[in-house]
């Protein structure tokens, strides 16, 4: 992928207004991935990029996080030529169901979409370390905030965007509408 972000911008990913990230925070830029990766060679394309990085790992499984992650999280998959399951929150807690499991051992790649503060990614990092994966490492789309892990993270794209705690963003107090695109609030 020559220009990740130039391909993401020109789809219209970056949206400006005020919202309500997935982890409660709330900030002035939300990153729609979707926009861009509905588009088959898109996804395709980001698929390869991210698979780039890991192609040396000897992955056995891509593990992604619904929903974002799902799509990006296949296409990885596709390009390592490996098996992809994906986590999903039930009740409030990621998760995996649909008869997904990982083995002792095996040797996984967990992707998402957008990772700002990592809550879901480190929920779904306890579930695999609770049934003895071996985490090789996080693939992202887009880091954009200063979330660490003690596995290797590797993203196309970064940015430093502000989130706020909403008690005290200043959007909020000029009062501008509050979108929920992408949130947990509807799982």
């Amino acid at each position: 992928m020559k220009d990740p972000r130039k391909t993401f911008m020109d789809a219209g990913a970056l949206k400006e207004g005020h919202f309500l990230l997935a982890s409660g925070k709330h900030s002035g830029y939300y990153f729609q991935a979707q926009s861009a990766l509905q588009h088959p060679s898109v996804a395709r394309e980001t698929g390869k990029a991210l698979a780039e990085f890991w192609k040396n790992e000897e992955i056995e499984t891509v593990v992604s996080l619904a929903v974002g992650g799902v799509l990006l999280g296949h296409e990885t998959a596709k390009a390592l030529e490996t098996r992809h399951i994906f986590a999903e929150r039930k009740k409030g807690e990621m998760g995996f169901h649909r008869g997904f499991s990982v083995r002792p051992g095996e040797r996984v790649l967990i992707v998402e979409d957008v990772i700002t503060t990592g809550g879901s990614v480190r929920e779904v990092i306890g579930k695999l370390e609770s049934s003895g994966a071996d985490i090789k490492g996080i693939a992202a789309l887009l880091k954009r905030g200063k979330a660490e892990f003690k596995h290797p993270l590797r993203a196309l794209m970064e940015a430093e965007w502000e989130a706020y705690d909403p008690s005290g963003c200043p959007l909020c107090l000029k009062r501008l509408p509050l979108s929920t695109p992408g949130t947990k609030q509807f799982s």
